[in-house]
């Protein structure tokens, strides 16, 4: 650890323990501006921690000691910052919230007090902006303008899971289990998938510049745990037509998505997804230059789309927070060990229709 975080030479956690984190994030390779966000929201929690008249006990404290109190008060200030918006104020929680949660994995902190706030910000906040509202009929009417099996098969497997364009990109064929004969092809060999017919596991391992199964990364999966995500019949048809004329990969680690124009049998990045979204999207009337995300239909706003769909339907928040990967062990439990009853039926039975 540098000797400007205060954390000692030895890389213990010493009285700087948001520098510790954020040194532990550039390790990780986050990019220097996600550290400085991060940096700026912890280090005003450390400066209200350490005001005696704004902490809910009257007194000065530090982020190891701190209560689900202290957070949620914190929260409170936050939300009464004239110059914060609401998706604003849900983004520093979670900032904090993973800062808890990390300096608690590695042993540094007992427990992570955000977790209780952000159960309750869950029910009040919505982390997304105020997006652009489409119907299912109008996404089943633009999913069906996109010839293209490749291009076509990205856009049903985003907006039939949720998962974020990176982990779409991480996808090995072994992640990906189907009942549907796939001559030539060796899917499904994950353990995970044993006894989960037509399923994708999402694993929350990969992370941007390391190696994993064999390839270096292009991407971080950010899911808090790994999933298994059921795949329904139409995603199962829509695999099955880009299997078909999928060329042979350049990578041993077979990834389920490559390129079939420039980068012939070349792992799909973020950027080379975002920009089929985009096309579509233009065509569509769904995406200008400059607009942002209110406005604008990109890779993220399918996994919005999912979320607000799939959540009305269901009226189910545990299983929609679970295939986002957004829950953590407790949760994980109940749905893993169930999965069959409370995944895959509940999924099966309200998941919208994209083709029909």
């Amino acid at each position: 650890m540098s000797a400007a975080d205060g954390t000692g030479d030895e890389g213990t956690v010493g009285d700087d323990p948001v520098g510790y984190f954020l040194e532990d994030m550039e390790l990780h390779g986050k990019s220097p501006r996600t550290r400085a966000e991060y940096g700026r929201v912890l280090r005003r929690f450390e400066t209200f921690l350490a005001d005696e008249g704004r902490g809910p006990a009257g007194g000065s404290n530090e982020p190891a000691a701190a209560s689900h109190r202290d957070c949620m008060a914190f929260v409170h200030e936050l939300r009464r910052d004239p110059d914060l918006a609401e998706s604003t104020t849900a983004t520093y929680a979670a900032y904090l919230h993973r800062f808890f949660a990390y300096m608690t994995q590695v042993g540094a902190f007992d427990a992570n007090p955000m977790a209780l706030v952000m159960e309750e910000l869950d029910e009040r906040i919505d982390t997304d902006p105020t997006r652009r509202e489409i119907s299912v009929p109008r996404m089943r009417r633009f999913v069906g303008g996109i010839a293209h099996p490749l291009e076509r098969a990205l856009v049903v497997t985003l907006l039939k899971t949720g998962m974020r364009v990176g982990e779409l990109c991480n996808l090995d064929l072994r992640d990906l289990t189907l009942s549907r004969g796939l001559a030539g092809y060796d899917v499904g060999t994950r353990a995970q998938l044993d006894g989960r017919p037509d399923s994708l596991f999402v694993a929350s391992e990969p992370s941007v510049g390391e190696s994993y199964n064999g390839e270096e990364r292009t991407a971080s999966n950010k899911r808090k745990r790994d999933t298994v995500i059921p795949v329904d019949d139409e995603l199962s048809e829509t695999l099955v037509r880009w299997l078909a004329i999928r060329p042979d990969a350049v990578s041993p680690a077979e990834p389920l998505f490559v390129g079939t124009g420039s980068g012939w049998g070349e792992r799909l990045t973020p950027e080379q997804v975002g920009r089929v979204v985009r096309e579509h999207a233009a065509d569509a009337g769904w995406y200008e230059r400059g607009a942002g995300a209110t406005e604008n239909v990109t890779p993220h706003y399918f996994r919005h789309f999912f979320t607000t769909h799939l959540r009305d339907r269901t009226g189910d928040r545990g299983v929609v927070k679970y295939l986002r990967g957004d829950v953590g062990d407790d949760i994980i439990d109940t749905y893993t060990h169930n999965w069959g009853h409370n995944v895959r039926e509940t999924y099966e039975r309200h998941v919208y229709s994209l083709l029909r």
